[in-house]
């Protein structure tokens, strides 16, 4: 008689591949270990749907954002190809979730600890939810200029009754889940590779590159390259893993690592070309309602209407990161509830940001500040992944209390310390003082205002773990089962 999975019998039994993993239904799982039978997705899937979430207006403002700082077009190009080379840490991301089976900050309790865990994952909480807001504002936005050209005016009950919309119109896709996720974007990159295309050929032939040449200092060029690595391949690692967890197991890493990578950096590096030489044409560029002015007056609608859709696609990515990074907080509700209660908060922010009418310095501002957290985090992720050659117990991972990960009370100081002084270091190579708060690292100041917190956070948080933890792990290495059917007291 064949035994159940204990993870099964926490949820009420096993159930079918296609009753838990399919479009057009709710998604069951949330962090829980996704069994090897309902393990689905493909390289190829993996691929379209970071494909599909960049095929995006988002990145080609984030183009013409990074011109906008005063780079030259030459400076803007180099700043988005050396930006966008860090997709790479979205594929080294990706590498935990087939080998784990759960979500990104899940995989963080190994280095962290279950309790120790939980501050890294409210800064993600926090980080997600802001790039939820930024998304509905976006969507609002649009909304907003679509009305204003039919000479609608953009009063206090219009706006509200577009929030509302937008929220609402939001919580569909990320509250039906991942399988839902992967199908919409994939369909949805087809169509804005079309509209790409379209723009690429109105834009190239106004190009006059001739009447563009200020110089950017090196500092200011580094202010770019940060905020292109922060939308970009360092900003989304902690979504990682909650997307290539629906991988079989015997994915090879190579296939994962490629997958991710260059279905983020392809869209990416295309569209921000193109927001750069659409900023030469016309500076209006930087938001996206000023987008259809580089192009042709006809542009307007079609532009506006196709961009609606995307624009809830990418969002789609962080409201689902969003829901199971607060149930890896230790908040007891299903991931359709925690959707439901992130949707809610961003809707509440969003109509805070609409009225309050800053929102593209916010943007830049929200970019620059939250490597802070997130380049140590990663390279602490990293650096114990390496340290453990890719070898996890996903039981520990999922376990409520105990289990190899537990350490002290649920701690590990070795991961906490190292985060702290990752943080301390970042906070010394930023260059945020154009933004609120306001403030220049000590470091920045003195490479006259370089801006290089990035790197630094993740190259010091990875090397104080490293080297605080190499004997460790490597204990915890040797205990680890590889399975995922031994815990007793399991998440679900």
């Amino acid at each position: 008689m064949a035994t159940s999975n204990p993870i099964d019998l926490q949820l009420g039994g096993p159930k079918a591949p296609e009753e838990t993993y399919a479009a057009f239904k709710v998604e069951q799982r949330g962090i829980e270990l996704i069994p090897e039978s309902e393990k689905k997705m493909t390289p190829w899937g993996l691929f379209w749907l970071w494909a599909g979430g960049i095929w995006n207006v988002e990145f080609l403002v984030y183009g013409a954002l990074a011109i906008s700082f005063g780079l030259s077009f030459g400076q803007a190009v180099l700043a988005i190809l050396v930006g966008n080379v860090f997709y790479v840490f979205l594929g080294l991301a990706s590498l935990p979730g087939p080998e784990t089976g759960t979500t990104a900050f899940m995989v963080s309790r190994a280095p962290f600890g279950l309790n120790g865990n939980r501050l890294v994952s409210l800064f993600n909480w926090l980080t997600q939810v802001g790039f939820e807001i930024e998304g509905i504002v976006l969507i609002v936005l649009v909304a907003l200029a679509m009305f204003a050209r039919g000479g609608v005016g953009p009063g206090t009950p219009l706006k509200i009754g577009l929030i509302v919309a937008a929220v609402a119109i939001q919580f569909i896709v990320p509250f039906l889940g991942h399988a839902m996720i992967t199908k919409t974007l994939r369909y949805l990159s087809f169509v804005f590779i079309v509209l790409f295309a379209v723009m690429a050929i109105l834009v190239v032939p106004h190009v006059n590159l001739g009447h563009f040449h200020q110089q950017a200092s090196w500092a200011v060029w580094t202010t770019a390259v940060v905020l292109l690595v922060a939308a970009g391949g360092l900003g989304w690692t902690e979504n990682a893993s909650d997307f290539s967890r629906y991988l079989p197991r015997k994915t090879a890493r190579a296939k994962t690592f490629w997958a991710a990578t260059l279905g983020g950096a392809i869209p990416s590096i295309l569209l921000e070309l193109l927001g750069a030489a659409a900023f030469v044409v016309s500076p209006k560029v930087t938001a996206v309602t000023g987008v259809p002015s580089s192009f042709a007056s006809w542009f307007f609608w079609p532009f506006l209407i196709l961009v609606l859709p995307q624009l809830f696609a990418i969002n789609s990515l962080d409201l689902y990161s969003s829901g199971v990074t607060l149930q890896a907080l230790g908040i007891p509700v299903k991931r359709w509830g925690a959707v439901l209660i992130d949707t809610i908060v961003a809707g509440a922010v969003t109509a805070l940001v609409i009225f309050k009418g800053n929102f593209y310095t916010d943007l830049s501002g929200f970019l620059d500040y939250i490597v802070v957290w997130l380049g140590p985090w990663f390279g602490i992720l990293m650096a114990d992944y390496l340290l453990r050659r890719g070898r996890y117990d996903p039981d520990s991972l999922a376990a409520k209390r105990g289990g190899l990960y537990w350490r002290s009370g649920g701690f590990n100081w070795k991961a906490i310390i190292a985060q702290v002084v990752g943080m301390a270091a970042a906070m010394m190579w930023i260059d945020a003082q154009f933004y609120v708060p306001s403030y220049l690292g000590p470091i920045s100041k003195a490479t006259g205002g370089a801006d290089f917190s990035w790197a630094v956070g993740i190259v010091v948080g990875g090397l104080v773990y490293l080297v605080l933890s190499i004997g460790s792990v490597g204990r915890e290495r040797a205990g680890a089962t590889g399975s995922v059917t031994q815990g007793s007291e399991v998440v679900g």
